[in-house]
């Protein structure tokens, strides 16, 4: 058999690697084949080890530290092993060898780089690459002008990012999805939909950039809206977009639009990922089908963290303490290892069923046996837990167990959760302590509402003026009360003080109708509403 057609041969079974002794057995084929330096065959090596299923990322790195003079080819595959990966410091020092090695990078190179540099959140050797991708000459290609935009924007720096769209002489569709990603990640809702409203071409990815972009700064509303309009263009929803629609349901109690996407998916005969069959097992627990939620889940072949957090979650906000309790445990039965959200679901289900003792318990176990730190969210909710049954000074012990370290946002979170419990059960004196605490520490319209109710409720009207006046005068603002209603597959949305209802008119006078056959019947039983205090 001839040298060529043992090359061919060898390239073959390179191709046909389905694991790693495959590769071990393809790579002794490369090296008495006479391929040993052939840098395709050592690209397509690498290649396979860069496979995150299959591969072996040491091997390669082995691989590639005995290629004597790797090419720009070799360097790029390497790069891209290290990124799938995520070896972000690697990528980095393969990077840095390339330079050293007197070779320059191309239009595949810095891309790769530069995702490493925005997922290391290092704004200072990613501004050092555009100025190589500037120096030779690449931000105008098209690969690399996205991959700086999307490096700016995951430093925030959406000013950056929005020169760089500017500047390009060809803009694609995902150019388009990034910029309104990136001013979505910052809160600018407003200049996001600007973005998505001069969009040339909308597709799948840029109708799904607008729609999570509103779902994540709690436009729900506006983000079911955004999906009305995606369907009347006919544009089928991926599951990153129906997993957004859920989540936005969820928020809003909107059960019809939740059940639609299940029956969707269903008619379409695709199987539920677990995302969605998660997003799915949220919406019907927060829009109060817990049973649905629970069959669901237990339908699932598989099951994730965030699947199990998201059921348990839901049982605990239906007061069901004993269920989250033994969900959690068929949890690690299951040899899921929770995580710091699955903790603050248990303790939020024994907060909320009263089993402080039980809670107490999981706490000790999150630190001893998973070694998970305590943050803001666990302290306060064992600080909710103790309170709510009346256990204040172990309550505050808890709070002086914050560490020192903390930042003021973590121990806020604690005291205003110690505040909260002091005012339904009427603690002022403790209430007082924490509020005098929760002022120094931040600027909170809260604070002075549960203090202001506090005093109302014992009859201290005076002390509830000044509160409301003291948080008159410092020039906090208190966000005005939401809520929505589901009314024939429509989300009304009603705002404390509004009037910008269309049909305003008629409701209040339904209220004022109300409010007649109240007074009346409080004048025809005067002694309806009085309790006995004996």
């Amino acid at each position: 058999m001839s040298y060529g057609s043992n090359s061919t041969r060898c390239l073959q079974l390179l191709e046909k690697c389905k694991n790693l002794k495959h590769l071990h057995q393809a790579h002794a084929q490369v090296v008495t084949c006479g391929l040993g330096h052939n840098s395709f065959a050592l690209s397509r090596l690498l290649a396979f080890c860069s496979d995150p299923h299959h591969g072996s990322l040491s091997h390669a790195l082995k691989l590639f530290q005995h290629i004597s003079q790797p090419t720009i080819c070799i360097y790029n595959t390497m790069l891209k092993a290290l990124l799938l990966r995520n070896d972000l410091i690697q990528t980095i020092n393969v990077y840095t060898q390339m330079l050293q090695n007197g070779l320059h990078p191309d239009s595949y190179t810095l891309p790769y780089v530069l995702k490493a540099c925005a997922r290391l959140q290092s704004s200072c050797l990613g501004e050092l690459v555009h100025g190589c991708s500037l120096k030779l000459g690449f931000v105008s290609h098209i690969y690399v002008g996205n991959s700086l935009i999307v490096m700016h924007c995951a430093f925030d720096n959406t000013k950056a990012a929005r020169y760089m769209f500017d500047e390009m002489p060809r803009l694609s569709a995902v150019s388009w999805t990034v910029m309104i990603s990136g001013y979505a990640k910052v809160g600018d809702v407003d200049k996001a939909r600007l973005f998505f409203d001069e969009a040339p071409v909308r597709d799948k990815g840029i109708w799904g950039a607008m729609i999570s972009g509103y779902v994540q700064n709690n436009c729900f509303k506006e983000g079911l809206y955004m999906f009305r309009l995606m369907q009347c263009e006919d544009v089928e929803p991926d599951e990153a977009i129906l997993v957004s629609v859920l989540c936005a349901s969820a928020h809003l109690g909107a059960l019809d639009i939740g059940i639609w996407i299940h029956s969707y998916l269903n008619r379409l005969g695709l199987p539920l990922s677990i995302k969605v069959s998660t997003g799915l097992i949220d919406m019907y627990a927060k829009c109060g089908k817990l049973d649905l939620a629970r069959g669901l889940f237990y339908e699932m072949p598989q099951r994730d963290t965030v699947c199990w957090n998201a059921m348990i979650s839901g049982m605990a906000m239906h007061g069901d303490g004993e269920g989250s309790l033994e969900l959690f445990r068929e949890m690690e039965a299951a040899r899921v290892r929770p995580d710091d959200i699955t903790f603050i679901a248990v303790f939020t289900a024994c907060s909320y069923s009263g089993m402080a003792f039980e809670g107490m318990r999981v706490l000790d176990k999150m630190c001893r046996v998973y070694n998970i730190r305590p943050k803001s969210e666990h302290y306060g909710c064992i600080v909710d837990l103790l309170s709510r049954a009346g256990l204040f000074e172990e309550a505050r012990e808890i709070i002086e167990r914050i560490p020192s370290s903390s930042n003021l946002s973590e121990e806020a979170v604690a005291w205003r959760a110690f505040l909260s419990a002091c005012c339904n059960h009427g603690q002022a004196q403790l209430a007082e302590v924490a509020a005098e605490r929760l002022f120094q520490l931040e600027r909170h319209s809260g604070v002075y509402v549960l203090l202001s109710n506090i005093y109302a409720a014992a009859g201290k009207h005076v002390d509830a003026r000044r509160m409301r006046n003291l948080m008159r005068n410092r020039g906090v603002d208190k966000a005005p009360g939401c809520s929505s209603v589901e009314i024939d597959r429509a989300v009304y949305e009603f705002i404390a003080g509004g009037n910008t209802h269309p049909q305003i008119e008629e409701m209040q006078s339904v209220l004022h109708t109300i409010n007649k056959q109240v007074d009346f019947s409080c004048s025809d039983h005067p002694n309806l509403f009085l309790v006995d205090k004996k």
